[in-house]
C-alpha cells in the first residue's frame, strides 16, 4: 500500500530547456553530477541500469513517459517509487521540478525515506545547476557519504 505523500525538489537552471532536458536523458552528460554510470538514454518504455559505483550500488529505472522537453516519468528504487521530472521554460532558464511518490513505507522508514529523497534530489539539482551552467562538477553526490 503507498502512501498519498510526495517529495518535491525545484530548481532554476539557467540553460534553454533542451539542454537542460538533454542533461536528464543522456549519461553522458547525467555522470557528471549525479551517477556514475548508465546502460544507456533514457527513452519511454525502455528500463536502464544506473551505478553509483563509489557505493557499489545499482538501481534499475523504468522509464514510463517522456514528453520531449516537458517530462520524464519513471519507476526505481528500492522500494520502487515513481519519480517524474518536469521541465518549464521560465524567463531566466529552465525550472526542473522532481517529484517522488508512492511511498510504501509508514511511520519512521518513512520519515527517514521522505528525509532521503528531498535531500538527495536537492543535492542533483544543485550538481546539475553547477555543472551547465558554469561547467564545473563538484562531486556532491560522491562527497555526500564519503569512504573513509
Amino acid at each position: 500500500m503507498s502512501t498519498n505523500i510526495y517529495v518535491e525538489a525545484q530548481m532554476l537552471i539557467r540553460k534553454p530547456i533542451e539542454e537542460v532536458f538533454e542533461a536528464f536523458t543522456h549519461p553522458e552528460i547525467t555522470t557528471q553530477f549525479w551517477f556514475t554510470r548508465s546502460t544507456g538514454k533514457l527513452e519511454e518504455g525502455q528500463t536502464v541500469t544506473w551505478e553509483w559505483e563509489m557505493y557499489g550500488v545499482k538501481s534499475d529505472v523504468k522509464v514510463h513517459q517522456i514528453i520531449p522537453n516537458r517530462q520524464i516519468k519513471t519507476e526505481w528504487g528500492n522500494p520502487a517509487v515513481n519519480v517524474d521530472y518536469e521541465f518549464k521554460t521560465m524567463e531566466k532558464g529552465t525550472l526542473v521540478t522532481i517529484k517522488s511518490y508512492g511511498f510504501a513505507q509508514s511511520g519512521e522508514d518513512l520519515l527517514r525515506t521522505v528525509n532521503d529523497n528531498t535531500g538527495g534530489f536537492t543535492t542533483v539539482l544543485d550538481g546539475c545547476k553547477a555543472y551547465l551552467e558554469h561547467g564545473i562538477k563538484l562531486n556532491l553526490i560522491e562527497d555526500k557519504f564519503p569512504q573513509k
